[in-house]
């Protein structure tokens, strides 16, 4: 199997993201209000006025939809991440987030300064920034682009030894599994399988099957290097709890367990899981 960046090894999903999030917000804010006086010079230098609360509510109401929409985008960069083999399925997803996230801000921030010139007695049509599509795009590609590599950049450093990554961590072989307020620690030593189930997965153990909110491919990515080989698409497998593997015809293969059970594997993760 390809060697994969995995920033996520140590942690779970979004905890300890916070930090990411408060310097955001600080840099969004300070942007807005920057852009704002630099709107006011470039007028006054054209012989101009302007009031501040135009070009402030312009700013601001760009980067609230952003701020907005961060959690999502850092989902989405978790579940496509950047350089994962093959390179070009994170490169798609993130081709088709980013037109998403460009329609979005575009007229969300319009809706907001329809809804604000509104509270002040003015006008402004909700779908104008539409119209000036092509020249937003190009800003929205290069915030997107600049996000996910800081984005990534933040979850790397996160997952350097000496740093603390988060609660998650402090279980380097189990794996936090939370309900509600109840948390489960399942040791790895116990899970023989994973198996991908909706948008979550199942531990399967000796005794008990544990349903674990995760998907299959950021499972893989915590797990690296942790005793876990990918012998599905939609299963992991701890290579301590195989007993033999068997090989079919059609190239497929079957996964017999120190326990009994078989599993059914795929010829596509045949050659990763003979080379663990």
């Amino acid at each position: 199997m390809g060697k994969r960046w995995n920033p996520e090894a140590d942690t779970s999903g979004r905890e300890g993201d916070e930090p990411f999030l408060a310097a955001s917000a600080v840099a969004l804010a300070a942007f807005a209000l920057v852009n704002t006086f630099s709107v006011l010079h470039d007028v006054g230098q054209q012989g101009g006025r302007l009031s501040f609360w135009e070009p402030f509510v312009w700013e601001t109401t760009s980067v609230v939809i952003i701020f907005a929409m961060l959690p999502v985008w850092m989902w989405f960069t978790r579940r496509y991440w950047p350089l994962n083999p093959p390179w070009w399925r994170p490169a798609a997803a993130h081709a088709a987030g980013l037109i998403a996230f460009s329609v979005l801000h575009i007229v969300g921030m319009g809706v907001l300064r329809w809804a604000v010139y509104g509270l002040a007695g003015a006008t402004y049509a909700p779908l104008a920034p539409l119209g000036d599509f092509l020249y937003e795009f190009r800003k929205d590609a290069l915030g997107y682009v600049g996000f996910v590599g800081l984005y990534a950049a933040w979850r790397a450093l996160r997952s350097q030894p000496g740093l603390d990554p988060g609660p998650a961590a402090a279980q380097a072989d189990a794996i936090e599994v939370r309900d509600g307020a109840r948390r489960q620690f399942v040791p790895l030593a116990d899970i023989a399988w994973i198996e991908a189930a909706g948008n979550y997965v199942e531990l399967r153990c000796a005794q008990a099957t544990v349903l674990h909110r995760a998907s299959l491919s950021e499972m893989a990515r915590r797990l690296e290097g942790a005793g876990y080989v990918r012998v599905h698409r939609s299963r992991l497998v701890r290579k301590a709890a195989i007993a033999a593997v068997e090989s079919k015809p059609s190239g497929d293969y079957v996964v017999r367990l120190a326990d009994g059970r078989e599993l059914p594997g795929s010829r596509r993760y045949r050659k990763p899981l003979l080379e663990s």
